[in-house]
């Protein structure tokens, strides 16, 4: 600082200006640069904070929305930031606006070995009901439901204990009493599945949960993580799992709630008589 100081006293005193008037001209001139250089300058700055930071390396793979990125970070430059979507198509992003914006970066997924699996069914609420003591039998002969039926029976007896009412001899008193239902043996069941099975993490978060109900129907929520990160082989995992659920609702009574269709309302609707009045209605 005193040599600065020391030198624009010496210039202003070999010019014989005012060292006012030198500091007035220096500042125009930096304005001057600062506004000429101002792209290069924030994209140092920024470049500076990805790497210092390592908010994105080259391989990555980011989402940005507003530039309409998602794939993988193939360069990283001074001024941009090239990904290659996945559809093969390159988006250029300033640097400034990785760091002023937001993004997502999936990097975390790729260290951590697993992919998020997060899909509901939805049930139709109207074949939601109480699993008679034979169907609670039936179910003991599946091998992910035999502990959790006998468990859940003991706990219910226990609770019954204390609701028997007066009418329960003729039937009556059943509604009070708390009881096995073919949807909470379902859930109970695909927990089990997911918990069973190889190719889902059973050190990260596993859990089977009953959504609010709306006009779809119950949805029944299934999250897990994929013990994979590849695309493809992800893709299997989750296909694999929601197809063997598909086709073990029927065992449980249940049906899968689905907009109707065309063909659903032609077999709803009566059959017109065919022309000349000779078909049948």
């Amino acid at each position: 600082a005193l040599v600065i100081i020391g030198a624009l006293l010496a210039v202003s005193a070999l010019l014989e200006r005012s060292p006012w008037l030198l500091l007035s001209g220096f500042g125009a001139m930096t304005a001057v640069l600062l506004l000429v250089f101002r792209d290069t300058i924030l994209s140092l700055v920024a470049n500076l904070q990805l790497t210092a930071q390592e908010l994105v390396r080259v391989g990555d793979w980011i989402e940005m929305d507003e530039f309409g990125a998602d794939g993988d970070v193939i360069d990283v430059q001074l001024h941009n930031v090239k990904v290659q979507n996945w559809d093969k198509t390159l988006v250029t992003i300033p640097t400034q606006r990785l760091v002023s914006g937001s993004f997502r970066n999936w990097r975390g997924m790729s260290l951590a070995g697993g992919r998020r699996v997060k899909r509901a069914l939805c049930f139709d609420t109207g074949s939601v009901r109480f699993l008679t003591d034979a169907e609670a039998e039936r179910f003991k002969r599946f091998s992910l439901l035999k502990d959790y039926i006998a468990a859940k029976q003991q706990d219910l007896a226990e609770t019954n204990r204390g609701l028997v009412s007066e009418y329960q001899s003729d039937g009556e008193g059943l509604v009070n009493l708390r009881r096995l239902t073919n949807l909470g043996t379902f859930r109970a069941y695909a927990f089990n599945y997911l918990k069973a099975h190889p190719r889902i993490r059973a050190d990260m978060t596993l859990l089977v949960r009953q959504l609010p109900p709306g006009p779809q129907g119950v949805p029944i929520e299934l999250y897990c993580f994929a013990a994979t990160t590849d695309w493809n082989d992800y893709e299997g995992v989750q296909s694999d799992i929601f197809d063997h659920m598909m086709a073990i609702v029927p065992e449980f009574a249940l049906r899968l709630f689905q907009e109707p269709a065309g063909a659903d309302f032609a077999e709803a609707l009566p059959r017109q008589p065919l022309a000349g009045g000779r078909g049948k209605a």
